[in-house]
């Protein structure tokens, strides 16, 4: 069949009502649509045929996982992903389903007949095997250890490759004196220490503590005992290899455990970074009620959680599809005032909020060039698939977070005594300030005086963001056509 390409964006626009922001390049060599526009390439009639059977952004993604649909050569992924982003946002759009009704319907039945010509009906195809299937009661603990083995124990040496050295999965914190991702998150530790004013002899405990940089940060730079829990058997036991090796074992657990089965408080101090967005909004007071309840009277909580926007009013929230099928099963982002909310109404005492948002975005996209720069070898680690997955994930969060249309809140909270003690300071900058005896590498004065003035990279010094992508640099060009091998261009 001739000119496969310029058939389906004439189908495509009369059942959207609307032009395509890309062009399409089509199994049979044709290509049509917006000139100078992003290309997509569909490699297959599969492609189409996934999309029939899931229209929008799940059969997007399944094409894409499963290698049958490509942006073209020489492409940049964060140009792709913005049109996209901002094609499904158009007004008009806003009302279009794609159903069985709108398929069956005058429009519909002319795209149909397009993709029967192109051979593109026949039996659903087998879904990718990276796509997560989980089952049982939500935010049961068996399905919570389901979910979370899904994505974190997918190889602790394919984490190496994208988180670096410092191996902490979670929004860095770029201070002026931040030269690389590794110094950047060892100034996040460095931050959420003084934040929470740890000193020799205290414990504090990391709920879900990943591989455990956290916990050793604090027990080394600040005396303290801390002990980590995570259900990620991968995280726990490279955790535990790491504690041994550092000496610290008798300064640091780590326990395959659950949040709600820590039977051990009282703790001087609690953590959490980056797990709350698995806890669920069902389950959220009892989290936050929970962490209350293992916290001493004059304790401080410091719980670092992803924010999404609030809906409008009579607005269901929805999550993404392809998040949720294939990144984060189960995961739900809630506005940061209704977590300040649920942790006021655990009892706590919230005193300070800080917006790491740019912060995120450069980190994500110091995680997709570590990513592309080891492309092969990631292949190699996890297979095709899961490397299309992850570096989809990342990129689009970059600019979901770059676009304000996701968040990140460090928010510090206090257990107070019986007599309404918070035990802080009287001003912000005194209790960073007086936050830990030692500095983290990369992270000096000058991080803590950023921090304590409540400004960001941007406001401290304009030019550290440029600085941060000439640090992260451009990953060779070249390769093949297809998405998955190939870097993005910058």
């Amino acid at each position: 069949m001739a000119q496969i390409a310029s058939q389906l964006v004439g189908a495509a626009q009369q059942l959207l009502g609307t032009g395509l922001p890309f062009r399409l390049r089509a199994w049979d060599g044709s290509e049509a649509g917006t000139p100078g526009a992003p290309v997509l390439v569909l490699r297959n009639r599969r492609a189409l045929r996934r999309l029939l059977w899931a229209p929008g952004e799940l059969g997007l993604v399944r094409a894409f996982v499963a290698g049958d649909l490509d942006i073209g050569p020489g492409e940049d992924l964060y140009a792709v992903l913005t049109e996209a982003a901002h094609f499904v946002e158009r007004p008009e759009l806003r009302e279009v389903r794609l159903g069985l009704g709108e398929l069956t319907g005058p429009a519909g039945r002319r795209a149909v007949a397009v993709l029967a010509r192109a051979g593109a009906l026949g039996p659903q195809p087998a879904l990718p095997p990276e796509e997560a299937r989980p089952a049982g009661r939500v935010h049961s603990r068996a399905r919570d250890r389901a979910a979370i083995s899904h994505h974190y124990d997918v190889g602790n040496d394919f984490y190496r490759l994208v988180l670096g050295a410092s191996m902490v999965y979670s929004c860095a914190y770029w201070t002026p004196a931040s030269r690389s991702l590794e110094d950047a998150q060892a100034a996040k530790l460095e931050l959420i220490c003084r934040k929470l004013a740890l000193r020799p002899g205290m414990r504090l405990l990391d709920v879900g503590c990943g591989w455990g940089s956290l916990a050793l940060h604090a027990a080394e730079h600040h005396g303290v005992t801390a002990v980590g829990v995570s259900i990620s058997a991968e995280q726990v036991a490279l955790a535990r290899e790491r504690v041994a090796a550092a000496g610290l074992a008798d300064r640091v657990e780590i326990r395959l455990q659950d949040y709600r089965e820590i039977p051990d408080g009282p703790y001087d101090a609690v953590s959490s970074v980056g797990m709350a967005e698995h806890v669920g909004s069902e389950q959220y007071r009892l989290y936050a009620r929970g962490l209350y309840e293992l916290l001493a009277p004059g304790g401080r909580l410091l719980n670092h959680q992803i924010a999404r926007r609030p809906t409008a009013p009579g607005e269901a929230y929805r999550t993404s599809p392809f998040m949720d099928r294939y990144v984060f099963p189960d995961g739900e982002l809630a506005p940061v005032g209704s977590t300040v909310a649920l942790l006021e109404e655990a009892g706590f005492e919230v005193r300070d909020l800080e917006s790491l948002r740019e912060h995120y975005a450069l980190t994500l996209r110091a995680w997709v060039a570590n990513l592309e720069a080891a492309w092969p070898q990631a292949v190699r680690l996890v297979g095709r698939g899961r490397a299309r997955v992850w570096r989809l994930y990342m990129a689009a969060c970059a600019l979901a977070f770059e676009e304000n249309r996701i968040g990140v809140n460090q928010v510090l909270a206090v257990r107070t005594t019986p007599h309404g003690d918070s035990r802080l300071p009287a001003t912000r900058e005194q209790w960073l300030l007086r936050g830990g005896p030692q500095a983290a590498p990369g992270a000096g004065p000058g991080a803590s005086r950023s921090a304590g003035s409540g400004a960001g990279p941007a406001a401290a010094d304009r030019s550290t963001a440029a600085e941060l992508h000439l640090a992260i640099g451009r990953p060779g060009g070249g390769g093949e056509a297809d998405l998955g091998d190939r870097p993005s261009v910058r």
